[in-house]
């Protein structure tokens, strides 16, 4: 049963070539309310506590770098079909292959640096959710 809630996370790729306020508005021309959202820096501790399910994978190292490289703005949005649709708005991983018009088509560089994460199940979007705000930080 598809809920009402997901995860997003700005990498920081996208934090420092200036795209936070534009995908914020491509977020929330979309149909989302943000609920929760934060800017922080993760720390190696942080990053590796939230992608451990990577590693045993070999981009794992490369991935922790990357992530704790400057600042990443967190967030929980809000919307009908939350998940699958956020999943519409950012486009395929690899932004040579998402569609016009979806954030990383028009934000992302590559593979690695894709300028945004979105929960790809109502489950980890709880889950992914959970680490970065406490119930006292939501709505």
């Amino acid at each position: 049963m598809a809920t009402n809630r997901t995860f997003t996370m700005i990498k920081p790729d996208a934090v420092a070539n200036g795209h936070i306020g534009a995908i914020l508005n491509d977020i929330i021309a979309g149909g989302f309310k943000i609920i929760a959202m934060k800017y922080i820096h993760l720390s190696r501790e942080n990053a590796g506590n939230f992608y451990a399910v990577h590693k045993d994978r070999p981009f794992y190292g490369d991935l922790i770098d990357f992530m704790t490289s400057g600042p990443i703005v967190a967030a929980i949005l809000e919307k009908d079909n939350a998940v699958e649709d956020f999943r519409k708005l950012i486009g395929a991983t690899d932004p040579s292959k998402a569609e016009q018009g979806t954030i990383r088509n028009k934000y992302a560089k590559s593979i690695d640096a894709n300028a945004i994460h979105g929960s790809d199940s109502d489950e980890n979007a709880e889950i992914e959710g959970n680490f970065f705000f406490s119930q006292f930080e939501r709505f």
